[in-house]
């Protein structure tokens, strides 16, 4: 996983009418994204194909790419308030999505996951003044990303 990869995430923010649960601490940039899905991040074997296919079929509109370590990493938009971006696989990846969480803390959230028996795969990374990023494997193989101070 690159650090590049959530640099969006403030940007892509789909946020519904109506909250079912409310998480229990909130952070001071963002309180009323906490525990919101606020990027989607798509591992593509062929980001550009994949790219054009959501274009042409979902109507997602994208960004401007942005370099990454493992190559372009494409932002896209399916709302004026949601979206992500589709990046390379990594040699033993598979193809597939991981929401990304909005959290008060990303190393305590990063810690706190870990206690509960998920498995690292990106420890908490700063990529820009007041966002931290890290990515967990949640029990039942599920990646997870988390961003927030």
């Amino acid at each position: 996983m690159g650090a590049a990869i959530f640099v969006h995430a403030y940007d892509t923010v789909a946020m519904p009418k109506k909250r079912s649960t409310k998480p229990a601490a909130k952070s001071t940039d963002a309180p009323a994204l906490d525990g919101w899905i606020t990027h989607t991040e798509l591992a593509s074997d062929d980001p550009i194909a994949t790219k054009a296919w959501c274009a042409a079929v979902l109507g997602w509109t994208f960004k401007p790419s942005v370099p990454s370590p493992n190559g372009e990493y494409h932002l896209f938009a399916y709302s004026e308030q949601g979206g992500g971006g589709v990046r390379q696989t990594h040699a033993s990846e598979t193809p597939g999505s991981m929401p990304v969480v909005h959290v008060a803390d990303a190393k305590a959230s990063f810690e706190k996951a870990l206690s509960e028996g998920a498995q690292e795969i990106m420890p908490p990374t700063r990529v820009m003044e007041g966002v931290t990023v890290a990515v967990v494997r949640a029990p039942g193989g599920v990646p997870i990303g988390f961003s927030g101070p």
